[in-house]
């Protein structure tokens, strides 16, 4: 995978991790900081365990659609992280604290089961389609973390 399908940033939130943790896996709230994802809902029974699923309906000016997710990492006050459509692509927030609270880091990670997705999907397009979702995500990603901070800091 080459670097710039993959993209991270951190912030420090003076809040401790575990308090954080817990705003930014329960995915009911992605709408209060997410740039593109309007909102977010678990599947019945889904409690943000390993192997949970959600839905999270993205919306920007060209289009709105939405995606199925499913939790890969659940350690409370460590690691939070889910893989769109299972295998696409990677989203995930890690927590370590640091003097003043804690550092969040989110990262994004194109998965080679996405790029094959949108190879199929966007034919001739593909390129095109993956540099605009990776131009989101390096965009997207520090919006997100002041966005995270200013909630959690409230």
């Amino acid at each position: 995978m080459s670097a710039e399908l993959t993209f991270s940033d951190s912030i420090v939130v003076a809040a401790p991790a575990e308090a954080v943790y817990d705003l930014v896996s329960d995915v009911t709230r992605t709408g209060e900081w997410s740039p593109v994802c309007v909102a977010c809902w678990w599947d019945e029974g889904a409690t943000g365990a390993v192997g949970d699923w959600f839905t999270g309906r993205n919306v920007t000016p060209e289009r709105t659609w939405e995606t199925r997710s499913q939790v890969v990492a659940a350690d409370r006050g460590r690691e939070f992280a889910w893989a769109v459509g299972g295998s696409r692509a990677r989203w995930g927030y890690t927590l370590e604290p640091v003097e003043g609270g804690t550092r969040l880091t989110e990262s994004w990670a194109f998965l080679p089961d996405g790029l094959a997705f949108m190879a199929e999907r966007y034919g001739d397009r593909a390129q095109e389609q993956v540099e605009a979702r990776t131009r989101a995500a390096h965009e997207g990603v520090p919006a997100t973390l002041a966005a995270i901070k200013r909630i959690a800091e409230a």
